[in-house]
């Protein structure tokens, strides 16, 4: 339950009204035979403010795969109300950081 907490606390957190998320589940394609061409389980997911589109077919039960369109739909809303600021700085971060450690053993190995 921890994983679908923290989702909705997200969801809060942006103000996304789940009501204008339209889903829609179709029939997935690819490797399975049989069963894939038998079973909706192919989440599309759009968020009509935005207009952006999510499309699931990870795994063969499709409340896990509502679950993942959400998750990543949520993702996608958020990196683009903040910009993509966020993962640029965790990005700059850890750059930093590998370049103090590299600076480090230099100065252990002289």
């Amino acid at each position: 339950q921890g994983k679908v907490d923290a989702l909705f606390d997200k969801i809060e957190k942006l103000e996304v009204d789940l009501s204008q998320i339209d889903e829609k589940f179709v029939r997935g394609s690819g490797a399975g035979g049989q069963k894939i061409n038998k079973t909706s389980s192919n989440v599309q997911m759009t968020h009509s403010p935005t207009g952006i589109k999510v499309n699931c077919q990870r795994e063969r039960e499709r409340a896990k795969n509502r679950f993942i369109a959400l998750r990543l739909l949520v993702e996608k809303i958020e990196f683009q109300e903040t910009g993509g600021k966020e993962k640029v700085d965790a990005a700059l971060a850890k750059k930093k950081k590998s370049k103090a450690r590299a600076k480090r053993r230099r100065t252990k190995k002289a």
